[in-house]
């Protein structure tokens, strides 16, 4: 049904004749039927590239978005943590088969059996501290939302609980929160800054950042907003609740630059981005790499990540052809449909350049 679906989608996209004024129609579209208040897109086909913004920034004072304004990444910042951890692998410094107890001694429950491969590609079967209520950023929080989180603190409440012995893949943030502990451990430095020495500053990612406990997202930037049920304002929050598994905020132009790098070859080892790239059957319509998600469209495979923080949703993929679309949605009254995502995606992705 699902490769039924995008086979028309594609062909509609073809038909269209154009990767930038259709795109940006779809987005439109969205925010007529209240999935977005604000949506940015970035494609590029490698020598071409459109930006453009729609809705609005901000819902009272109105005014329209930038297509260069920032926006928090969500789980995107679990690819940024990846390609660390593969940087470590490529400097011997760890092997990706190794149970994280031969580094972390004693925090992780049964880290003698769960390998960092397996915290990497969500298939240690650690609980997730979001599931637990109050404890997810991607829902209101009210005044709690400004707290300040520590990583332990997170896995004392992830550890407190067990999932189902069901054998089924189980995505969970608590494998990146201990990632990053490990790259800290490993380092000596804060994850966060091993991720802007090894990656922002040497491909010039200005426009990235790791906020730790800092609540404000930098100017220029379309608000988020959380139904409750009427909007609220939801932009300022501390993401330390986050941390390693999705604090990070940045813009399109960067991820582009940053998801072409990397599935390029130029920030690990060859080994490494295939092991990056090579995922494990996940039964909830993607395959999931070592940080990376792998989507089969009708024109062939995309890689890259979608993320999830209260107020912005985020995907960032790229294809094997050179073909990128980078976009952030600030959810209305209710989140853009999958149909609807999928629907830009191919359009984007295997549609003409005209």
């Amino acid at each position: 049904m699902m490769q039924t679906m995008m086979n028309v989608l594609v062909a509609a996209a073809v038909a269209a004749g154009g990767q930038g004024d259709g795109v940006r129609h779809d987005l439109e579209e969205i925010v007529a039927g209240k999935g977005a208040t604000a949506a940015l897109v970035r494609v590029s086909d490698g020598g071409r590239t459109r930006a453009d913004a729609v809705g609005v920034r901000d819902i009272e004072r109105g005014g329209r978005p930038s297509a260069n304004g920032y926006f928090r990444i969500g789980s995107v910042t679990k690819t940024f943590v990846a390609t660390v951890v593969l940087q470590l692998v490529d400097e011997g410094k760890l092997g990706l088969d190794d149970p994280i107890d031969q580094y972390l001694p004693r925090l992780v429950p049964g880290g003698d059996r769960i390998t960092v491969r397996q915290l990497l590609n969500h298939t240690s079967h650690l609980y997730d501290y979001m599931s637990e209520p109050g404890y997810s950023t991607n829902r209101w929080r009210g005044d709690q939302r400004f707290r300040s989180y520590q990583p332990r603190e997170l896995l004392k409440v992830a550890f407190a609980k067990k999932l189902p012995d069901d054998g089924k893949w189980h995505y969970s943030n608590t494998n990146y929160v201990v990632l990053g502990l490990l790259v800290e451990k490993l380092t000596g430095r804060p994850y966060g800054e091993e991720v802007t020495r090894r990656i922002l500053r040497p491909l010039g990612l200005r426009h990235t950042l790791v906020p730790g406990d800092r609540a404000g997202v930098p100017s220029p930037h379309a608000k988020g907003y959380e139904p409750t049920p009427e909007l609220v304002d939801a932009t300022r929050m501390n993401p330390s609740l986050d941390w390693a598994a999705g604090e990070m905020i940045s813009t399109t132009a960067d991820l582009e630059r940053f998801m072409s790098a990397l599935l390029g070859g130029k920030l690990t080892s060859a080994a490494s981005l295939r092991a990056m790239r090579t995922p494990v059957e996940t039964g909830v319509g993607f395959g999931y790499g070592l940080g990376l998600q792998e989507y089969t469209l009708p024109c062939g495979k995309v890689w890259g990540h979608s993320g999830e923080l209260i107020g912005y949703l985020t995907f960032a993929f790229r294809s094997d052809t050179g073909k990128s679309m980078t976009m952030s949605i600030n959810p209305s009254t209710r989140n853009p449909s999958t149909a609807e995502v999928m629907g830009i995606a191919v359009k984007a992705l295997c549609g003409s350049t005209g």
